[in-house]
């Protein structure tokens, strides 16, 4: 078992219980398309941070952000300041993906999905336009709760973000998919 820190989850064992197994029509109608909750695992996939420079014309944005080191195909994180280690826990586990990227490829993959934030603003907006990402050494795991859902052999996944305490959707479960089929882990 690997040492790992994380953010902390701002959801619990239960909530993502009753999150991913709603009391509802619409829970009744996922439990019927795709089976009732089996179990659940937290799962960690680690995330690269980044200090980030947008320059429009006069207009300069600084971020930090992250975005996951694994494939870069989650949800950016932005952060205010770099967590301080009252936000962190460490973690013992097996359930956590290994990272993927270098990080001259995940630079340029955060710098692509920030120029797409910037045009979707409005592309004849942009001047003098550049983005300069930065990394910061440290690499934060993200907490994820993932579902098993399903009767018989089929399993369906869900995913909750425990920190964003939010569904996500394709995107992440593709990825904890081919974590899966791809490796031996013990959940």
């Amino acid at each position: 078992m690997a040492v790992i820190s994380s953010l902390k989850p701002n959801v619990t064992q239960e909530e993502a219980i009753a999150a991913l197994n709603p009391r509802s029509l619409l829970g009744a109608v996922q439990n019927h398309l795709t089976g009732p909750l089996r179990s659940i695992a937290a799962v960690y996939v680690p995330f690269q941070m980044f200090r980030t420079t947008i320059q429009n014309g006069p207009q300069r944005e600084e971020r930090l952000m992250a975005i996951d080191a694994v494939r870069g195909s989650l949800d950016l994180y932005r952060f205010e300041q770099i967590p301080a280690p009252s936000e962190l826990v460490c973690v013992e586990t097996r359930n956590y993906l290994p990272a993927e990227l270098a990080p001259d490829r995940a630079a340029e993959l955060l710098k692509e999905r920030l120029r797409r934030m910037v045009f979707r603003r409005g592309f004849f907006r942009v001047r003098d336009f550049s983005i300069l990402a930065i990394p910061i050494g440290s690499e934060v795991h993200i907490p994820y709760w993932v579902g098993f859902r399903g009767r018989g052999v089929r399993a369906h996944l869900s995913v909750l973000d425990a920190v964003r305490r939010r569904q996500e959707g394709s995107k992440a479960r593709d990825l904890f998919r081919r974590w899966l089929a791809a490796s031996d882990p013990v959940i």
